[in-house]
């Protein structure tokens, strides 16, 4: 059975928002605060942060100056109103080389935007520790 056909579909959405996220990212990070709500959850290289002004801090703060993503590939699931959006890219900061990455969105509307209420990043670096 199919559910009712929203404006957009799952995919479309997804691509326009991936698309302007890393956009935004890219050009300028302190403009992504407005995605996040208070109670919105960022798990990132291993590490929690909650809430809008927490994650924007992370974001801003982080310790390059020019970044550039490119997304190699986005999937996503729509279930009970939310959106999850897994993408697998590659990013390159300053002069450092150019690194896998995956990121997960947990997007839900509220009103008539979007908002993060979930997201995980990780490099994928594949260091492998001696023990």
């Amino acid at each position: 059975a199919r559910g009712s056909q929203s404006e957009m579909s799952k995919d479309t959405i997804a691509e326009q928002f991936v698309a302007s996220y890393y956009q935004t990212f890219d050009a300028n990070r302190s403009l992504l605060a407005s995605l996040y709500k208070e109670d919105s959850q960022l798990q990132f290289e291993g590490n929690s942060f909650v809430g809008q002004e927490i994650i924007a801090k992370k974001l801003t703060e982080l310790p390059f100056k020019v970044v550039q993503h490119a997304v190699t590939t986005k999937d996503c699931v729509l279930v009970d109103g939310v959106l999850t959006v897994h993408v697998v890219g590659q990013l390159k900061t300053d002069e450092d080389p150019i690194h896998g990455f995956s990121e997960v969105f947990v997007l839900k509307q509220f009103g008539d935007s979007l908002f993060i209420v979930g997201q995980i990043f990780r490099l994928s670096l594949h260091n492998i520790s001696e023990s």
